[in-house]
């Protein structure tokens, strides 16, 4: 026995059965919760609570981070647009039609962070047309990161529910 079938043997390669991928899941999700639009939600609190610096920090990094999304979708919108539309088809196509496990794994952790980033373009523009103080971004980020988490949880259970069916289809089945 060689040394690649032992880690292979050791660490098992598909998708849903590996503790690497629920890591990987669990971590993406609190990572895009916590960084809203690009801040870091602590900072948000603190300038709630504090003000101060860090109500100025917060307010100069919620303009540099929507100023700077919106300038990228002004930009090249359309054509990052149109490469995700490729790449989730590809992915969903070799997933779920052709049944590659990798691409249904990849195609659940990535594609809900679609509406994570289609609710921040939201936000970033509403910020952009309206006043910015430490009320109406701290109301806005903080509206932003429930629907981002309300998006994770769904996320989470759908890929658990396909996860589950996978292994039990492989389990049932022998392979």
């Amino acid at each position: 026995m060689d040394i690649y079938s032992s880690i292979f043997e050791l660490i098992d390669m598909r998708s849903f059965s590996n503790l690497w991928f629920w890591i990987a899941l669990a971590v993406l999700w609190s990572s895009v919760s916590h960084w809203v639009l690009g801040v870091p939600y602590d900072l948000v609190v603190r300038a709630r609570r504090v003000g101060g610096q860090n109500e100025r920090d917060l307010l100069d990094l919620v303009r540099i981070n929507s100023n700077r999304l919106l300038y990228v979708l002004d930009v090249s919108g359309i054509v990052i647009l149109a490469l995700a539309c490729f790449f989730f088809t590809g992915l969903a196509t070799l997933g779920f039609y052709y049944g590659l496990e990798f691409a249904q794994a990849v195609f659940l952790l990535l594609f809900p962070l679609c509406f994570v980033t289609a609710i921040n373009i939201g936000v970033a523009k509403k910020l952009q047309r309206i006043e910015v103080t430490l009320e109406a971004v701290s109301k806005s980020l903080t509206r932003c990161r429930i629907y981002t988490q309300i998006i994770g949880m769904i996320s989470i259970v759908v890929t658990s529910l396909w996860g589950m069916y996978q292994n039990f289809s492989i389990g049932v089945l022998g392979w």
